[in-house]
């Protein structure tokens, strides 16, 4: 199979994201015609590059496993990354799945979607998400592998909150987007590691491990992709951000959270197995979070009444299955089981708006009776074991109390640095000012008041820079910059009538012209 051939696998999603992006921006079709582009275009993207899978399917079992170098990349010293390509088994197989699911989620979604307002914006991102898990499954690197991973938490972020008006949306879009960022810390320790050991992030150059290297350092190594696969996967304790980006259109969350991206995190272990089996700690842990998976799975499942939150929680249960199968060094079942699980999960979630539409009027099934025998086991499922108030008081209210301080440091500080108005400021009065002027009266309440080093160190500096301003600027008559600068420009003013005078002018040239010829 030409190399070239490898590489339209991911650039096809990708191609039709970039053309669906450009017809949005310039408008070249609206209404029913856009739709029928943006969904038409996806699909033959999506079925050429599942035809481009089937046939790597068929060159591998004709020919073997191998590892191909498309393009390089990065050379840097000693260092070395190239865009390349894994095509064994468990890349095939994943590829495969994923061309077959989103070929189906795409078609899906153009009957689901109809008449969205986002209908083109949805099917933009999901060729960036398609292309993303291209990326991960066929990649033969961390580092082309990573690129994917970033791309398919973004593409989620955005579907998220595809409904952007909505609170609830983009707050469950920001939960699920800083918590996989620990995903990514991770992830990024595991390359740098990578780098450290080995000159490259090639897996075929990783996963043989000389046994000259530290079995120390290369545990790092796995500790940090380990991380990643866990946050991607919504493993315990990082359960509590995959619940709520269920907000997002049947389609997203069939394609991200019941089939696809979940499992991005198994495949990844699956990868990665030839290091984990250096670290029997990390494989013992591993263990104990896919135990802990299954038990938080199967007890917040029990307990919930909607249909799309209770398959999410069997699927957080098989997952943590696949979790204890890689532990224990059942790989082949643990693929076997991804593939199977991917499918029939999806299968659910797309038939679940039609199962919501015929149950609507029903009660919903209660717990089971011993469970509820349990009071506090049965509060426990119910309340989700207070992940979710957990991840936010560690993960979301220190991000958005960041956000709001390099906010009120943008409105307060750098804006007055460069000049531009604040929306934030509001005019004093004279007698405010005349106070100020004499320095009777501290700027601290329209500053703020800073907490920590850092906070009160920002605020001296923004009442000096404040004091500073009114005191040459906001004077009564402008103030005495407003003074030397109007001085300065009568002078210019009288400078430039001068020398737009005829002898002036001409004695300029003159003087121009000695100037020349002594150099």
């Amino acid at each position: 199979m030409p190399n070239v051939m490898l590489l339209l696998i991911p650039a096809l999603p990708l191609l039709a994201a970039l053309l669906l992006a450009m017809d949005r921006l310039f408008r070249w079709s609206r209404g029913d015609d856009g739709e029928r582009f943006a969904a038409g275009l996806l699909q033959v993207a999506s079925l050429l590059s599942l035809l481009l899978v089937l046939w790597a399917d068929v060159h591998y079992w004709l020919n073997g496993s191998r590892d191909v170098v498309v393009l390089p990349w990065l050379h840097s010293g000693i260092y070395n990354a190239s865009i390349s390509f894994t095509l064994d088994h468990l890349s095939l197989s994943m590829a495969t799945l994923v061309g077959v699911i989103t070929l189906l989620v795409t078609r899906f979604s153009v009957n689901y979607l109809h008449r969205e307002a986002g209908f083109q914006r949805f099917f933009m991102v999901m060729g960036i998400f398609t292309a993303a898990m291209y990326l991960i499954a066929l990649s033969g690197s961390a580092l082309l592998a990573f690129v994917g991973w970033e791309l398919a938490g973004a593409s989620s972020y955005l579907l998220i909150g595809y409904n952007w008006q909505s609170r609830t949306a983009t707050t469950n879009a920001t939960r699920a987007f800083v918590t996989n960022r620990m995903g990514d810390a991770g992830f990024m320790l595991g390359m740098f590691m990578a780098f450290s050991l080995f000159r490259t992030t090639e897996w075929a150059v990783v996963l043989t491990t000389p046994a000259d290297k530290s079995s120390l350092l290369v545990g790092v190594a796995a500790l940090g992709f380990m991380t990643a696969a866990l946050v991607k996967s919504a493993q315990f304790p990082f359960s509590a951000w995959i619940t709520r980006a269920l907000e997002g259109p049947t389609p997203s969350s069939t394609v991200f959270y019941g089939s696809l991206m979940v499992h991005a995190g198994i495949f990844l272990l699956l990868r990665i197995h030839p290091l984990l089996e250096q670290a029997p700690v990390l494989q013992a842990l591993l263990l104990s979070v896919g135990i802990l998976t299954v038990l938080y799975g199967w007890l917040g499942g029990l307990a919930q009444t909607d249909i799309k939150t209770s398959l999410m929680f069997s699927t957080l249960a098989q997952t943590g299955l696949m979790l204890v199968e890689i532990a224990l060094g059942w790989y082949t079942l643990a693929l076997l089981h991804l593939l199977w699980h991917a499918v029939w999960r999806a299968y659910q979630f797309l038939h679940s708006p039609s199962f919501a539409l015929h149950t609507q009027w029903q009660a919903a099934p209660p717990a089971p009776l011993w469970l509820r025998k349990q009071r506090w086991l049965h509060n426990a499922a119910l309340q989700r074991f207070w992940l979710d108030p957990l991840a936010d008081w560690l993960l979301i209210k220190p991000t958005l109390a960041i956000s709001q301080e390099t906010q009120v440091f943008d409105g307060q500080i750098l804006d007055k640095l460069s000049g531009t108005p604040s929306p934030h400021s509001s005019m004093a009065t004279l007698a405010d000012m005349q106070a100020m002027q004499q320095g009777r009266m501290r700027v601290e309440s329209s500053i703020g008041v800073g907490s920590g080093f850092l906070g009160k160190l920002m605020q001296w500096v923004a009442e000096h820079l404040e004091w500073f301003e009114h005191r040459l600027l906001l004077q009564s008559g402008g103030g005495k910059a407003k003074t030397t600068l109007d001085t300065l420009g009568r002078y210019l003013d009288r400078i430039e009538r001068l020398l737009t005078q005829p002898r002036y002018l001409v004695l300029l040239i003159f003087a121009t012209l000695v100037v020349i010829f002594r150099g």
